[in-house]
Formats: C-alpha cells, structure tokens, sequence
C-alpha cells in the first residue's frame, strides 16, 4: 500500500472518531442537563451497541390508531416477528411519539396502553404537534443516532405503504457511502399566502425565483449515519422552517452531501403504477397518493394497497444485503 493510501485511510479513520467522540459528547451533555431526548422505549432492545442495519421511525401522532393499526396489520412485522427482524437482518422499526403538552392525560394513557399491547413505541421528550414537525424530526434523529449504531437512520410518514425488502435493497446499494440522503428528490414554489397549507412563513429567505431548493419529499426519506450524527452535534443552531423536509434538506446544504433520488420511493397507489410495476416483478419501495401528502384514507385503504402492491411477506427474509 503506497505512503498516499495509508495517510487516506488514516484520515478517514482520524475524521470518523471525532465524528463518534462529538457525538458521545453531545448525547451526554443532554444526559447531565436532564432533559434526555427519548424519554423510554417500548421494549428492551437488542444490544443497542451491536452495529444495525438501519432505523426507520414511522413519525405518528397521538390520536393516530387507526393508522398505526394499518400498518401492524400489514407492511409491519409484529411481535416476535419484529424481534426477530432485529436480530437477523438488523432493522428496527418503531413508532416515533412525543407527548402531549399536558403529560399524563387521556391521550398519553391510550398511548402507553397501545405501548403495552404492542411494544412498538420510541417515545420522544417532545410536545406533539402538527406545526412543531420540523422539531420532532431534529428531535427523533437526534435520539436515534444516539441509541442505535445504525448504517441508516429512516423517517416514514403512517399513512405511508413501505416493501421492507425493497426498501432494504435500495439501501444496501449505498451502505459504504457515509454521506448520502436519500428519496424522491423535489423542488416547488414557496406558499407565502396566509391561511393556506405548507405556508412558509419565512419565504422572502429563497429570493426572487421564490422556489425552494431540491430536498426529499417527507413522505419517506433516508440518511447515513455521519448525516445524522451531524444533526445530534449541531442540533442546537440548525434553522427550523415551517415544513419538516424542508428544514431536513436546509441543514446539508453546504455539506458534501451525495443528493440520491430514487422514484421507487414515491410510487403513486393507482393500478397503473405501484400496482402494475408489482404484477411486472418491479415493486416500489413506497406508495402513497400526492394529493393527499400520504394515502388518502389509509386507515381504511393501507389493507387495498398492500394486498395490490405488496412485495408478500416472505420477500424481506429472502432479501440478502
């Protein structure tokens, strides 16, 4: 190995401890402040020190049942199943929830009885809110970078259809580049109008095009672990927007950040799309409809997607990566 070589790889190696001892720094300077970031977990996990394949967190809201039922009884493994999918091929899922602001009430009960039944639950000290997104995702990737050695950390919307060996797949082609973002890659006039949705408050920041810059669209997205390690060490003076993708995509602006735009992540539900690539042996890794920001009705429809776009429930234990 040349003299060029060795002082490269001692580099990277030099780059990634800094990277670990800033972030073990971080996560225990919350720890002393008491206020830590996950406030309990629904199960006991499985050696939290052993590296993991990837996290994905379905970001949920407390009165969300229904839709977190959706997806248990399709696209999600339960109980031992999900333990087991853990523990052979290192991917956790959970349920990402925070609490409401006035802990201990009705709401935070049903969910600690749904936690009971299910084990599912990664809780969050966090007020739960729909214009407070942007926080709970700065939040929940904060949280997860610190519990889990993960090569991935996942964000999904619960109203969103997810082929975990697809998913899988896509991932494990970019698992040796420590800087990428991954997902339907979008961009799109600003909303400064009052009273509409995704109003952005701020708009006169993105100049006179008055478009945003290219970002994931939130429905699901991924990024390594140098990427979200980057947000639990900075978390403090990364700018919030007003939507949760838009901030996501702010804060690696200016970073060497590898921009992957992969369709197969925002597939439509309509039988000319996700269905018709699944009878052609192509499944998507998501679904969802646009016009709804998430499948419309998908507590009553994630059972008609999935049975029309699913991979079948033997393909994420026949995925090697």
């Amino acid at each position: 190995m040349s003299c060029r070589r060795i002082l490269c790889t001692l580099d990277k190696t030099i780059s990634s401890l800094e990277r670990q001892l800033a972030a073990a720094r971080a996560a225990k300077a919350d720890t002393e402040e008491g206020s830590p970031m996950v406030t309990k977990s629904g199960t006991k996990d499985l050696n939290e020190s052993r590296r993991v394949f990837f996290v994905m967190g379905i970001i949920t809201a407390l009165r969300n049942r229904k839709r977190r039922n959706s997806i248990r009884e399709t696209w999600m493994p339960q109980g031992e199943e999900l333990k087991r999918l853990e523990k052979e091929k290192g991917i956790i899922i959970r349920f990402v929830i925070g609490h409401s602001s006035t802990p201990g009430g009705a709401l935070d009960r049903a969910i600690n009885a749904e936690e009971e039944q299910h084990k599912d639950f990664l809780h969050l000290n966090h007020i739960e809110g729909y214009h407070e997104l942007s926080t709970k995702t700065q939040v929940y990737f904060s949280a997860v970078v610190a519990k889990w050695d993960a090569d991935f950390y996942l964000k999904v919307d619960d109203d969103v259809h997810v082929n975990l060996g697809v998913v899988s797949s896509t991932l494990a082609r970019h698992r040796h580049e420590p800087h990428v973002y991954i997902g339907c890659m979008k961009s799109g006039p600003v909303v400064a109008q009052k009273g509409i949705k995704y109003r952005e408050p701020e708009y006169w920041k993105f100049g006179e095009g008055n478009k945003y810059f290219r970002h994931a669209t939130g429905q699901i997205y991924a990024i390594s672990k140098d990427l979200a390690t980057y947000i639990l060490v900075n978390r403090h003076i990364l700018h919030r927007y007003a939507n949760e993708d838009v901030s996501l995509g702010s804060w690696f602006i200016g970073l060497d950040v590898e921009h992957i735009d992969d369709r197969s992540l925002c597939c439509g539900t309509t039988p000319a799309d996700c269905e018709w690539k699944a009878k052609s042996g192509n499944h998507c890794g998501a679904s969802f409809d646009w016009s709804c920001s998430g499948i419309c009705k998908s507590s009553v429809r994630m059972k008609e997607v999935h049975q029309r776009c699913g991979e079948g429930d033997q393909a994420i234990w026949d995925t090697s990566f």
